[in-house]
């Protein structure tokens, strides 16, 4: 890598990097598209679900080092977890899973974590401030 972005892990440099699972499940069972407002970041996310297991997840995603990473590192979590289990994901379990991310950045995180809520058809988590 000759590059460097502060405030990055290896984990999610290398997910930036080598990103897992791009591109579009054939005939998904679910599929969300998000776009993150403020800043343009846009996240789909395409599901196989197979007796109520997560076969198969992908994605495409445009944004900063943060959503791409955040984008892989969720399919990573989510495939072969139940979908109780996939609804629980959160964005903060997405930034531990990549070794953290920058404060500025955790947004990409959370915009896996809106993709997989509204893919599996499941409301947001009450956020308290």
């Amino acid at each position: 890598m000759a590059y460097t972005f502060p405030g990055y892990s290896a984990e999610a440099l290398d997910h930036y990097d080598h990103p897992r699972n791009v591109g579009d499940v054939a005939e998904p069972d679910a599929e969300a598209l998000v776009t993150n407002p403020a800043c343009g970041d846009t996240l789909k996310l395409s599901l196989r679900i197979r007796e109520g297991r997560i076969e198969e997840a992908r994605f495409r995603a445009q944004g900063c080092v943060g959503v791409i990473a955040a984008a892989s590192a969720a399919t990573e979590m989510i495939r072969g977890r139940t979908i109780a289990e996939a609804a629980a994901c959160t964005g903060g379990t997405i930034a531990e899973f990549l070794g953290g991310l920058p404060p500025a950045k955790t947004h990409g995180a959370a915009l896996a974590e809106t993709a997989i809520r509204r893919a599996l058809g499941v409301k947001s988590r009450k956020r308290i401030s």
